[in-house]
C-alpha cells in the first residue's frame, strides 16, 4: 500500500521540493516538453520505500533535459560507488555537489573559477538546495539521524542533511541528489557578488522554468560497499525512453 501521499509535479513545479498536498493539490496541466518528477513509496511488511523518478512528458528527452538528467544520475551513481562503512555521510553530500558543479562547468553554465572555488561559494546549494538522503526503515524518514552524530553543519544545502553520521554496515539510506532551477535561488545568486561571478546567466536562464530532476534510490550499506535495493527501475535515458515507448 502507499505509505505517504505521493509528490507529483511537472514543469516549473518540479523545482518545489514537496509541491502539492491535500490542502493545495497539484492541479497543473501537463504540457509537452515538461519534465515530470514523482516522489512516492509503498509499505510492505511494516517497512517503507521512498523513490523518486524523473522523466519527460513526451517520452523523449530533449538535449537540455538529457544534460540535467545525466548530471543528476552521475551524482547518484558516484555516491553509491563511494558508499561503505566508515564513510561520512556529509562527505557523500559534498561529493554529489562536486559532480553537479563539475558537469555545469564543463557545459559552460559555470565560469571564471575552479570547482573548489565554486564549492567554497556554495554554488552547489543553488542547484541542490536539500540534503542528499535520509535513513529509511519502519518510517520513511527513519529515526537516529543525529544520535551520537556530529552536529548539524550550518552551511547552505548541507544544513538540511537528516544525518551527519558515519555509515555502518546494515544502515539503509536514500541517495537522492537533485538538480533544480528555482527562481528564488537563481535570483539570489545573481545578486550575490560572491556567487554571481561564477554564474553564466546567458546559458543558465534558458533552464529557468524547467523545474528540475531528482533521482532517489534506496541503498543498503554492506560489509564492503553498498547494495542498491531499488534496482528494477529504469534509470538511464535510454531505459526510460524505451519504457515509455511501450
Amino acid at each position: 500500500k502507499q505509505w505517504y501521499q505521493r509528490r507529483v509535479r511537472g514543469g516549473e513545479n518540479a523545482a518545489v521540493l514537496h509541491y502539492g498536498h491535500a490542502g493545495e493539490p497539484n492541479d497543473k496541466r501537463i504540457n509537452d516538453g515538461d519534465m515530470l518528477l514523482f516522489d512516492m513509496g509503498a509499505e510492505y511488511a511494516g517497512y517503507t520505500a521512498d523513490i523518486t523518478v524523473s522523466f519527460p512528458a513526451t517520452g523523449r528527452f530533449t538535449e537540455s533535459q538529457k544534460f540535467v538528467y545525466n548530471t543528476c544520475l552521475k551524482a547518484n551513481k558516484a555516491v553509491q560507488a563511494a558508499m561503505r562503512p566508515g564513510v561520512s555521510w556529509p562527505d557523500m553530500h559534498r561529493l554529489a555537489e562536486r559532480i553537479i558543479v563539475e558537469e555545469f562547468k564543463k557545459q559552460g553554465l559555470l565560469i571564471n573559477g575552479t570547482v573548489d572555488q565554486m564549492l567554497d561559494a556554495h554554488i552547489g546549494a543553488i542547484f541542490m538546495p536539500h540534503g542528499l538522503g535520509h535513513f529509511i526503515g519502519l518510517d520513511v524518514h527513519d529515526v537516529g539521524g543525529y544520535v551520537n552524530a556530529p552536529p548539524r553543519i550550518q552551511e547552505p544545502g548541507i544544513k538540511y542533511l537528516r544525518t551527519t553520521r558515519t555509515l555502518e554496515e546494515g544502515m539503509v539510506i536514500t541517495v537522492e541528489p537533485g538538480v533544480y532551477f528555482g527562481d528564488a535561488l537563481l535570483d539570489g545568486a545573481y545578486t550575490n557578488p560572491d556567487q554571481a561571478k561564477f554564474m553564466n546567466k546567458e546559458l543558465i536562464e534558458p533552464y529557468r522554468g524547467t523545474g528540475g530532476v531528482r533521482i532517489e534510490d534506496v541503498v543498503a550499506v554492506t560489509e564492503d560497499g553498498s547494495e542498491l535495493l531499488s534496482h528494477d527501475l529504469p534509470r538511464t535515458v535510454e531505459e526510460i525512453e524505451a519504457f515509455m515507448a511501450r
